[in-house]
């Protein structure tokens, strides 16, 4: 089972409402897309965000900052802006190429989610328009060239 895998599972049966975004979805959607960590985003509850840090605590995973998802929750729109914290990251202290970053400037509630088959398991994808909605927001230039790559899937 991939790491993938292994937390969509983990958030499946902590009944966390998520979507997979990011490079991942890129390359789930049909594009080459290379990438190391998984992003996720979330239906914005203190409950999914809670359940979300306890299924990747079990997972081995640990935040990389010094915070818990209380404080995230609370204080999500002073560390957006005032910290510039887009992502709240988690790695496994054993193996550091298992990384996942949960989005906190974007609030999944009401967005559609395509089903992606992987070899073990079915994976919630954002759609692809929304997924590009998402990325035309960052600007940055890896987004961009999702977002050229995402229009020719047409």
């Amino acid at each position: 089972m991939t790491f993938l895998e292994k937390v969509c599972q983990a958030l499946n049966e902590a009944g966390v409402r998520y979507v997979v975004v990011g490079g991942y979805a890129v390359a789930l959607h049909g594009a080459v897309r290379g990438t190391l960590d998984i992003d996720i985003a979330l239906r914005w509850t203190k409950r999914d965000l809670t359940n979300t840090e306890s299924a990747l605590n079990g997972l081995g995973l640990i935040s990389r900052l010094p915070v818990q998802a209380t404080e995230v929750y609370q204080f999500r729109d002073e560390y957006i802006k005032n910290r510039n914290l887009i992502a709240w990251n988690f790695y496994n202290p054993d193996n550091i190429a298992e990384q996942l970053d949960i989005i906190i400037n974007f609030d999944a509630k009401g967005r559609k989610a395509v089903n992606k088959q992987l070899p073990n398991s079915t994976v919630p994808v954002l759609n692809r328009i929304d997924l590009i909605k998402m990325k035309q927001t960052s600007g940055r230039p890896q987004d961009i060239e999702d977002i050229k790559a995402l229009e020719r899937l047409k």
